[in-house]
């Protein structure tokens, strides 16, 4: 069974109630670290039918200082993925994610030429619970087992999971209730770059666009292939 009939099963199922949900003192807190971590935000693309998580999306719009829009989930977190045991002591087993997109993409089309990276960061945050996995630093997805791009307006057909980072340092909350969120950025992939880092792993990967002065951070149709 392939990712995309796991996501119409869930879809089928009679029972459409959030499985799993924080609390209100714990979605509070995720809410103000948002705020505070990636910017004020005052747009949430919410979400009607939730089988699994309910999974919003805050929109942090674009600065002088940041000019692109910042996506991040909530509610994801909620869901403790199936992390082995060997890396438990990692406390890695809850995240959000983030994808940032240019200023003059258009976040209200639901044409998949303007959607698809939104529905990426959904269908990202939701596969650990399809697929009874979980995702990480280096962990990449593809769009489909055929690697067929996203959309029609891009070759993009993948993509990897960086660590946030602030000030050097790994971002991630400590819940009140000692639940730990890891905010991981989603960074969409050409197909020659999702099979440079399978066969050389995410590390490599973000060296080669180092070295090649590429911006992978905010999406861009337009560039360079780091392979």
């Amino acid at each position: 069974m392939g990712l995309f009939d796991i996501f119409k099963k869930n879809q089928d199922s009679d029972n459409l109630m959030p499985k799993y949900l924080y609390n209100d003192k714990e979605l509070a807190e995720v809410e103000a670290f948002i705020s505070k971590t990636f910017g004020e935000y005052e747009e949430v693309f919410h979400e009607f039918v939730s089988p699994d998580v309910h999974l919003d999306v805050c929109c942090v719009l674009p600065t002088d200082e940041e000019p692109f829009y910042k996506l991040v989930t909530l509610g994801a977190g909620a869901y403790k993925m199936k992390v082995p045991a060997q890396y438990k002591k990692y406390n890695i087993e809850r995240a959000e994610y983030v994808i940032y997109v240019p200023v003059n993409w258009n976040l209200q089309s639901s044409d998949m030429k303007d959607y698809w990276p939104m529905k990426v960061l959904k269908d990202v945050a939701r596969l650990p619970i399809w697929c009874d996995t979980w995702l990480s630093y280096g962990h990449t997805t593809q769009a489909d087992e055929a690697g067929t791009p996203y959309a029609e307006n891009t070759r993009f057909n993948s993509v990897v999971l960086d660590t946030c980072e602030n000030n050097q340092e790994d971002v991630r909350l400590e819940l009140s209730s000692g639940k730990v969120i890891n905010f991981y950025q989603v960074i969409p992939l050409y197909p020659e770059e999702l099979n440079f880092k399978m066969e050389n792993g995410a590390q490599a990967l973000f060296d080669t666009f180092d070295e090649k002065k590429i911006d992978c951070k905010v999406l861009d149709l337009n560039r360079e292939s780091a392979v």
